[in-house]
C-alpha cells in the first residue's frame, strides 16, 4: 500500500496512550456494552450504518462501544468514516487516500480502492489527507473499532461545515456503496457525532431527546432546521445541537440512497452520566440505521 501512514494526534488525551490501559479500557467498554438490551426491531435486520459520538473514551466510549460492539457482530471488511471537520481543513469531503491509521492498539488498513473511487466521484469529494491530521472525530474510533472489527479496513471522510449540498453529496455516496453491497462487499457507513454541546444537564436530555427524533427519522433537513431553530431559542449554555450536523446530513442521505428507511436508538446519555459537570454538559448517542 503506498502513502504515508497517519500516527495518533490525540493519544494520550482523548484516550490512554499506553496500549495496556487503552486494550483494558476498550474490552471493558465492549463488556458493558453487551448488557444493553437492544431496540425492537433490530434482530434480524439489515443494519447498513451507525451513529457513534466521538469525545474521550471516559466521557462517551461506553456509547461509542454499543454502536462498535454491533458493528462487530455484522463483520464488516470495509468501514466508511464519516467524521467531523471541526476546523473546516477539507474543502468539502475530504477522502484519506493514504496509508494505515496508527493506534496504540495496532494498525487500520485502509481500502485504498474504495478510498480513490470516492476521491474520483468529483467535488465535493477530494483527497485531502492533510484535512486529517489533527482531527480527532474519526481516530477516537479506532481503538473501539480495532477491537470490535480486527481486520476491517477504512475509508476516512472528514465532511467540512463548507460542504454545500450535503443530500447530493450523501446519495453520490450511497448509490456507490449501494452498488458494492449489491455486489457482495460487507460495507458500513459510520457516522462521528456528539450531541447538544453545554446546557445545563437537564436541557442537554431534552434537546438530544428533539434531535434524535428527525435524525432517526432520516429526515436530515427537519433535522438541520430543528438545529436551527433551537440554537436561536435562548436555552441557556447551547452552542450547538449537533457538532457534526454536517457528516451527520451528508450520512443520512447516503444510507437513504443505501436503503435504509429507520433508525433504531441503542443508548443515549449526557457527559454528566459519566462524572462531568451537570451544568455544562455534551450529549452522546449510539445509533444503527437499517
Amino acid at each position: 500500500m503506498s502513502g504515508a501512514p497517519r500516527d495518533p494526534a490525540v493519544a494520550g488525551t482523548f484516550y490512554p496512550a499506553d496500549p495496556k490501559l487503552l486494550g483494558s479500557l476498550v474490552d471493558s467498554l465492549l463488556r458493558g456494552a453487551a448488557a444493553v438490551p437492544r431496540p425492537e426491531g433490530l434482530a434480524g435486520a439489515t443494519v447498513l450504518g451507525l451513529l457513534v459520538p466521538h469525545a474521550g473514551l471516559a466521557f462517551s466510549g461506553a456509547l461509542a462501544a454499543s454502536s462498535w460492539r454491533l458493528a462487530g457482530e455484522i463483520e464488516p471488511t470495509t468501514i466508511v468514516l464519516a467524521g467531523t471537520d471541526h476546523q473546516a481543513w477539507a474543502s468539502g469531503v475530504g477522502v484519506w487516500t493514504g496509508g494505515p491509521w496508527r493506534t496504540p492498539l495496532g494498525e487500520a488498513p485502509i481500502d485504498r480502492q474504495l478510498a480513490d473511487r470516492i476521491a474520483a466521484l468529483g467535488p465535493p469529494f477530494a483527497a485531502e489527507n492533510s484535512a486529517h491530521d489533527a482531527e480527532h472525530s474519526l481516530e477516537v474510533q479506532l481503538p473501539l473499532l480495532i477491537r470490535a472489527c480486527p481486520g476491517a479496513r477504512i475509508v476516512p471522510l472528514a465532511v467540512s461545515p463548507r460542504l454545500g449540498n450535503h443530500a447530493e453529496a450523501g446519495a453520490r455516496l450511497g448509490w456507490l456503496l449501494a452498488h458494492l453491497r449489491a455486489a457482495g462487499e460487507r460495507i458500513l457507513l459510520v457516522a462521528s457525532s456528539d450531541l447538544a454541546h453545554y446546557p445545563p444537564a437537564n436541557v442537554c436530555e431534552a434537546v438530544d431527546r428533539e434531535l434524535l427524533e428527525p435524525l432517526l427519522r432520516l429526515d436530515a433537513d427537519g433535522l438541520f432546521a430543528l438545529e436551527t431553530h433551537l440554537l436561536h431559542s435562548n436555552l441557556p449554555g447551547l452552542v450547538c445541537g449537533l457538532c457534526g450536523i454536517d457528516p451527520v446530513r451528508f450520512s443520512l442521505a447516503a444510507l437513504t440512497a443505501m436503503g435504509a428507511t429507520k433508525g433504531l436508538l441503542l443508548a443515549a446519555a449526557t457527559s454528566a452520566d459519566a462524572g462531568g459537570d451537570r451544568r455544562r454538559t455534551v450529549g452522546y448517542a449510539a445509533a444503527a440505521f437499517v
